[in-house]
């Protein structure tokens, strides 16, 4: 290489001038009354090697420099110049090396700030675990989600859900995706957990996510439903008006024949029945029209209090009001409510009347409650409790599925159309924790 000549050039020059110096002292000691000579040649042989080994300590200096911004990842440091001291093109080289590490990093690092803002952002919650069962909220959803937690443990995820604290165990497997129930402020949603793993520095890591997806599930799961009752009352409809025309005709014709034949007679009340009974399947059938159109929703704020009341005196008027008596409480006293009030109210007063008549032929003392709150980051929350004998765990999720019902007589129209009219206000509702009776919570 060129630099290597000229370092070996200037090297070599400075070694011979300093062995040329050296050469001139030792003469100027052998010969006596050299004083002077021998004082010139002692600073030129000083002078000689201090030029020698500057030219070669420089150099070294800088590398060592380079080295150790290497070594600390200071890449601000630049290589200096050694002009004249043959090594011109290694600093040069060392130079571009350290722009291009500069650049490098600059570039890896602006990288990592967009990683890290798409990861804070991310609509899931991003969970670290590593093998000590330390957890890491590792995104703003996370610390939204579990802003409770008392702690940074897994078993401090328990009031979350033990479903979410198996998969946050350090021996759970990984590459799972599983739709699990998770309890937030109080309210059981679905959500769907991932669990991957990494290792950090040498050491496992678990990232798991956790997306709540009630509400997209309720939607699914609501416009299904109405496709297929809409299918299915189309399809009976058609099939059942010629039959209920027919037979009410046919009832008006024997009616107009002499009576006295007993078979005319017999033949007339089964067509009679008949017609009976077709006019009442129309009936069911077109109720369950009111399911299948998406309700229109006229939201507005209105005060919670007196709509409240105003749900307690008709409730108190209707028959199931009268066997039950309403407890009802608004906290705070002043909240206001975003929804369209005379859906909700329909929602509510028949959720009151189903824990009235429940709780009336259960308890001797029937009573039903109606709560109005205020959920962390202003979410509303209601709630409809009474002290009848409850809703099995194994219908919790089929009490609200069209022409489902326990009650004789019932239709299965009311929870189904009104889990339907609080999706249309983009909340849920859903079956809630109680000691005794029935409980249900509309999140708004």
């Amino acid at each position: 290489m060129g630099f290597e000549q000229n370092f070996a050039v200037g090297f070599g020059w400075r070694l011979l001038l300093l062995l040329a110096a050296v050469a001139a002292l030792a003469l100027s000691l052998w010969q006596p009354g050299l004083a002077a000579a021998r004082l010139l040649a002692t600073l030129f042989v000083i002078g000689a090697t201090w030029g020698l080994w500057h030219y070669i300590g420089r150099t070294n200096r800088e590398v060592a420099r380079f080295v150790e911004g290497l070594r600390y990842g200071d890449f601000s440091q630049g290589f200096g110049r050694t002009v004249g001291g043959g090594f011109d093109e290694l600093g040069q080289a060392l130079g571009d090396a350290m722009r291009q590490l500069r650049a490098e990093r600059a570039q890896a690092n602006d990288e990592a700030r967009v990683q890290a803002a798409l990861a804070d952002e991310a609509p899931s919650a991003l969970l670290l675990v590593d093998d000590a069962e330390r957890v890491t909220l590792a995104n703003k959803a996370a610390r939204k989600t579990f802003y409770r937690l008392a702690g940074a443990r897994v078993d401090d995820f328990a009031p979350y859900g033990a479903e979410l604290v198996t998969l946050l165990r350090a021996g759970s497997e990984v590459g799972v995706h599983k739709v699990i129930p998770l309890r937030v402020d109080g309210i059981v949603q679905r959500a769907m957990v991932s669990r991957a793993s990494l290792d950090r520095l040498g050491r496992p890591l678990a990232i798991v996510s956790v997306q709540p997806i009630q509400q997209e599930l309720s939607a699914v799961e609501l416009t299904a439903q109405a496709d297929l009752v809409r299918v299915l009352t189309h399809e009976i409809m058609n099939s059942m008006t010629p039959v209920v025309s027919l037979a009410e005709s046919a009832a008006r014709l024997m009616g107009e024949v002499a009576r006295g034949d007993p078979a005319i007679d017999d033949a007339r009340m089964a067509v009679e029945t008949l017609a009976r009974r077709a006019s009442g399947i129309m009936h069911f059938v077109e109720s369950y029209r009111e399911f299948s159109r998406v309700p229109v929703v006229m939201r507005r704020h209105f005060a919670a209090a007196p709509w409240a009341e105003e749900l307690k005196r008709l409730f108190a008027a209707s028959d199931a009001g009268r066997s039950a008596p309403l407890d009802l409480r608004i906290h705070p006293a002043d909240l206001t409510i975003d929804a369209d009030p005379d859906l909700l109210a329909q929602v509510v007063i028949n959720l009151l009347k189903n824990g009235a008549e429940a709780a009336r032929d259960h308890s001797g003392s029937p009573e039903v409650t109606l709560i109005i709150g205020l959920l962390p980051g202003g979410r509303i929350i209601i709630t409809i409790g009474d002290n009848g004998p409850g809703i099995p765990a194994e219908m919790a999720e089929e009490i609200f599925l069209p022409f489902f019902t326990t009650k004789p007589g019932g239709t299965g129209v009311g929870l189904s159309l009104g889990r339907r009219i609080i999706g249309a206000h983009g909340g849920t509702i859903a079956l809630g924790q109680a000691e005794g009776g029935a409980c249900f919570e509309i999140v708004l």
